[in-house]
């Protein structure tokens, strides 16, 4: 064989030779690299005080590495959204301490609370809103709140077949108008916005009636109808047994009802007696 030859044949065997040196050894550092690994993960699960030693040493380099703003920066992403979101979700809530209501009100949230199983909490809101509203109108607030019983149960989410939305179950597509003050119809379902919707249009319809039992025909839709199902009996009678509940007085148009019930009673009575001779 040429020089040249045996040259060429013994550099291919030198590179040959050298390669796979190169394996092996990149091989064996892998092996020991993963078996390090392997050790060191055993040791840090026998030993936590080593983990969290060692947890602790990592932040406080990668903290001397960063500049303060970016640090204290940080620090306040983390903190900020819990805070904000409870001052947020804390002031969305319909929510009162009845204990922080006067004295009848205070009852009338008890009563309701118990007779329709709902928190005390939501329902002293509602009735402070509904004393609020009363007082403003010129309506008695036990009333809208027994309106608020019959038409919903206290279910602010409530919907009826026909569209009837909230506690107080006003149509919403109807009275789109008085709902653009509050941002829109979405509004309808929160509780204090369709209290105070509710209450103006019982308020228009007192006013087209020329009374409370009139008004009660119209606020359900039946101001035209042969009869409105019994719907003013209903709300009227839950307005009395809730005045009773908290030991409040009979309201003017109960009183006035039986009156004149007891005058037609009378008279025919008299009536009676008189065919009867």
């Amino acid at each position: 064989m040429p020089a040249s030859g045996k040259l060429i044949a013994s550099a291919r065997t030198l590179g040959h030779k050298t390669a796979h040196g190169f394996l092996a050894l990149t091989h064996n550092g892998f092996a020991l690299l993963g078996l390090a690994v392997a050790i060191s993960a055993l040791i840090l699960i026998s030993r936590p005080d080593l983990r969290l030693a060692g947890a602790t040493e990592l932040r406080e380099w990668l903290d001397t590495r960063l500049p303060a703003s970016t640090i204290v920066a940080a620090a306040e992403v983390e903190e900020a959204p819990a805070s904000a979101n409870i001052v947020v979700a804390s002031d969305r809530a319909t929510a009162v301490n009845p204990k922080n209501l006067p004295k009848e009100q205070a009852a009338v949230a008890y009563w309701l609370s118990k007779k329709y199983r709902v928190a005390p909490e939501p329902i002293a809101a509602l009735v402070s809103e509904a004393y609020a509203q009363g007082k403003a109108n010129k309506l008695d607030p036990t009333l809208i709140l027994a309106i608020m019983a019959i038409e919903s149960s206290f279910n602010p989410f409530a919907q009826s077949s026909v569209g009837a939305q909230g506690l107080m179950q006003v149509m919403t597509s109807v009275h789109t108008d008085k709902y653009e003050s509050f941002g829109g119809q979405h509004a309808a379902f929160d509780p204090v916005t369709n209290l105070k919707v509710g209450v103006k249009v019982l308020k228009e319809c007192i006013a087209r009636a020329g009374s409370i039992e009139g008004g009660l025909r119209y606020y359900v839709g039946a101001a035209n109808l042969p009869s409105d199902g019994g719907y003013a009996a209903k709300v009227l009678a839950e307005h009395q047994r809730l005045r009773q509940g908290v030991g409040l007085q009979a309201s003017p148009l109960m009183t006035a009802k039986s009156e004149a019930a007891t005058k037609v009673s009378h008279a025919q009575q008299v009536a009676l007696a008189d065919s009867n001779l």
